[in-house]
């Protein structure tokens, strides 16, 4: 079996659409994707037909396919809820959009910390932040605030479980892997495949 190789250029898919964002070293988008305002860390990938606006993704995060982070909000304290009292050209209404509008949107944005996993088909709300390591579940709805190396699921997500004990999570945060150099994770490839967490706090919190 071949596999696209990767490297400290992004790999963007041509169907892939990216405007006004930074995407880091060993980074990958994928097909019909989305990536708008946003910054995409070192070795995290975004999977096809996702759709990312006003977005800060930390390193080693997983995307998977079909998923919405910060998708759009309507005015709900104006007369009307429709697109036209913000993207006034396309009707006609207006020889200007409503900038400040698109200003409010931006005042809410999104973060991933790093090594986090988003399912297949989850969407993510504006102003959410999902701390490192967390995983959420396919389908899932993320309105709130989701905790360290925490699982959540369900529609509105909920915490499901923490992944390890308090003491690992804070021996993980402390040895910050995900800021190694690439010949440090290299070296320490096979502990990462063969150790447990635990065992690997054992090795790497010094």
């Amino acid at each position: 079996m071949t596999h696209k190789m990767l490297s400290t250029e992004p790999l963007v898919h041509p169907e892939a659409t990216i405007k006004d964002s930074q995407l880091g070293a060993w980074t990958e988008v994928g097909a019909r994707t989305l990536l708008q305002e946003s910054s995409l860390g070192d070795y995290s990938y975004v999977v096809h037909d996702s759709d990312i606006i006003y977005t800060e993704i930390g390193k080693f995060c997983s995307i998977a396919s079909q998923v919405r982070i910060n998708p759009g909000n309507h005015p709900l304290d104006r007369a009307a809820l429709h697109h036209f009292t913000y993207r006034s050209r396309q009707f006609e209404f207006a020889d200007e959009d409503d900038e400040s509008f698109f200003d409010w949107r931006r005042e809410f944005p999104t973060k991933l910390g790093n090594d986090v996993w988003i399912g297949h088909g989850s969407t993510v709300m504006p102003g959410v932040t999902i701390g490192t390591g967390a995983a959420v579940g396919s389908g899932a709805v993320v309105t709130k605030d989701v905790e360290p190396f925490t699982v959540v699921a369900g529609v509105p997500a909920k915490p499901i479980r923490q992944r390890f004990d308090d003491d690992i999570c804070e021996a993980l945060l402390r040895i910050q892997w995900w800021d190694w150099e690439h010949e440090e994770i290299k070296q320490a490839l096979q502990d990462f495949r063969d150790l447990s967490a635990a065992g690997f706090v054992g090795k790497y919190d010094r």
